[in-house]
């Protein structure tokens, strides 16, 4: 079975293809999208189960399907390679996009582009899966590519309308910064190890790099540069809340099972790397902890329903950089697992209730849907629980507790880390039940026009059951990826126990939601008030505008560039370009004035002009 492994990312291909050039009815188009994720999740489980009955040597395979290209001793193959890390990722996203897509085929009925959109959905899964899968880096830069035009055509798909264009655009853009920085380190490390393999990689680096190399930590940042744009985590976290543009399935599978999470893969991947880069490995904790407390907050100020879950997965992301940055890998990676049940589930149950208020997203005028849409209702929910880490019944605690516990006793853990973590948790509780008593509980401010069909509704239960039931794969999950990502349960003397720190945190989850419940369920004059006073505006405002980012890359590198390049468009370069251009104007305004309409004259020319080539060849 585990020869059938190229078909994973085969199947969407192809049906990308055939719906990009072949036009078919709308119930064809729906069969052809979904049964190939479809059929890709299919192979995807039997290739699992060959690999667990029977795991290949060294508990990894490699398919070689053919050489790419050949230069000068340079051979990277379109090869896969599966091990532990890659399966996992592999399942979840071929499953999580099934789901999306089914959701979708009732979600976009309606839309004139329905074919385009689902022949960009399934390109956008085949990108991805090629992505993690790839044996080598520039097999994987082919799909790490691949998704960021995927999330570029489908976040402006609605391109007739302006903002939309503009926010596909700004994705496509800022990933890009953090792209070349990833080509950099993919050059770098060509030239210093002779090889792009990843686990000739991960071999050659520790022989001829030691702790601290420069070389390691520089390609260790550059790669970090490629993973914080396309996860959206500080600085380059702006394009992800204006994505929220875009369809709302587009947004699930970007935030569930695609794209954000393809940064977090790369550095799991290349964790050796970042074993002999310390300074790097500090910063993606770093930059993980900051990311989580600034979208935590911006959360809170959000009226918009999507906007609120975009800066929900830009924390849960952070989450996800603080684990891989105190080397607790296979918490960042469970945590990955429970992120793309609960995210998808949230964004497809609001999805539910945007499509039942006609289009409305704007959370203060939902309100009392909880009897109405009472599916919707309890998967978003359950979802919401998840998120926040209600402990011992849902996905989420398991995976955030033990990033929680690792930024305390892991290797490169520490107090500071761990008492960020627990604020996250505070501020996780109290967004995430500030939208469930906001839409779903109090007076109904928007009437019920549309109730979802079984498309949509099927997803969302099938994705609540993985929201409880996941979090229960923990133990034999760490045992499963103890190969590829070590874990060793935690290292030196820690103020407090796993069970205490679980504790602490199950005891700020609830402050955030007694909080949520106080200013906006019971007393909702409290937020009013202080929204209301001078310090509380302008805070509102400052988190409001994620930080006043777009303000400041705007003043520190929009302006400047576009005035020097106002400054610059008449430079001495132009200037030659110019003078040749009107010295062929010039020509051109002297030969034309040879065109008389004269036909003796032109016989006249013809002849001369023979007489002369013929006198240059004799006599020259």
């Amino acid at each position: 079975m585990l020869d059938l492994l190229w078909l994973v990312p085969a199947i969407p291909f192809a049906s990308a293809l055939a719906l990009a050039v072949l036009r078919f009815p709308r119930k064809i188009v729906a069969w052809i999208a979904v049964c190939s994720i479809a059929a890709s999740t299919v192979v995807s489980l039997l290739v699992t189960a060959s690999f667990l009955s029977a795991p290949p040597t060294a508990n990894a395979y490699t398919q070689v399907l053919w050489t790419w290209l050949n230069v000068g001793g340079f051979r990277p193959e379109i090869a896969l390679y599966l091990d532990p890390l890659s399966l996992i990722m592999m399942v979840v996203v071929a499953f999580v996009s099934f789901l999306i897509h089914l959701y979708s085929t009732e979600f976009m009925i309606d839309d004139d582009g329905y074919s385009r959109f689902f022949a960009y959905m399934n390109l956008f899964v085949a990108s991805m899966l090629t992505l993690l899968l790839a044996d080598n880096l520039l097999l994987l830069y082919l799909g790490w590519e691949g998704v960021g035009l995927c999330s570029y055509l489908l976040i402006g798909f609605w391109y007739r309308d302006p903002v939309n264009g503009l926010a596909g655009r700004k994705a496509f853009i800022v990933t890009r910064v953090g792209d070349t920085a990833m080509v950099i380190g993919l050059f770098l490390l060509f030239h210093d190890l002779g090889t792009l393999n990843i686990q000739q990689l991960m071999l050659r680096a520790p022989q001829q790099w030691h702790i601290g190399s420069g070389a390691a930590i520089a390609a260790a940042f550059l790669l970090l540069g490629g993973a914080v744009g396309k996860s959206a985590q500080l600085p380059l976290q702006t394009w992800l809340p204006d994505a929220m543009a875009g369809p709302t399935p587009v947004s699930a599978l970007i935030h569930a099972a695609t794209m954000v999470t393809a940064g977090v893969y790369l550095i799991a991947r290349t964790h050796v790397l970042y074993s002999l880069a310390p300074s790097a490995q500090f910063a993606v904790a770093v930059v993980g902890a900051a990311t989580l407390l600034i979208a935590g907050f911006s959360a809170l100020t959000q009226w918009d329903l999507k906007r609120v879950l975009a800066y929900s997965t830009i924390s849960q992301i952070g989450y996800m950089f603080l684990a891989l940055g105190v080397g607790a890998w296979p918490a960042a990676i469970f945590h990955f697992m429970s992120h793309a049940f609960f995210k998808a589930l949230l964004f497809l149950a609001g999805g539910v209730v945007i499509k039942a208020l006609d289009d409305e997203h704007n959370i203060f005028r939902m309100g009392g849907l909880r009897k109405r849409l009472p599916v919707a209702f309890w998967t978003f929910l359950i979802a919401g629980c998840s998120l926040a880490g209600l402990p011992l019944i849902t996905a989420g605690a398991f995976s955030k507790d033990w990033i929680i516990w690792g930024a305390l006793s892991a290797a490169h853990g520490s107090p500071g880390l761990w008492i960020v973590a627990l604020v996250g948790v505070l501020l996780t509780s109290l967004y995430t039940f500030r939208m469930i008593f906001l839409v779903f509980f109090g007076e109904a401010h928007t009437q019920v026009t549309r109730k979802p069909g079984n498309a949509m509704l099927i997803p969302c239960i099938v994705l609540a059951f993985l929201s409880i039931a996941g979090g229960y794969l923990k133990t034999p999950f760490a045992r499963f990826l103890e190969t590829t990502l070590p874990w060793d349960g935690g290292t030196g003397v820690v103020p407090a126990s796993e069970i205490g720190s679980e504790v602490i945190a199950f005891l700020v989850l609830l402050l955030g939601l007694y909080l949520a419940y106080l200013f906006f369920l019971r007393k909702k004059a409290y937020a009013t008030t202080l929204v209301s006073s001078a310090v509380g505006s302008g805070v509102h405002r400052f988190w409001f505008s994620d930080w006043g980012m777009d303000w400041l890359y705007d003043r520190v590198l929009v302006r400047p560039l576009v005035w020097f390049a106002r400054v610059d468009k008449g430079d001495f370069i132009d200037g030659f370009y110019t003078g040749v251009g009107r010295v062929n104007e010039i020509a051109w305004r002297g030969l034309s004035r040879t065109e008389t309409g004269r036909l003796r004259w032109y016989a006249a020319g013809i002849a001369a002009g023979s007489i002369i080539f013929i006198a240059v060849v004799l006599f020259l």
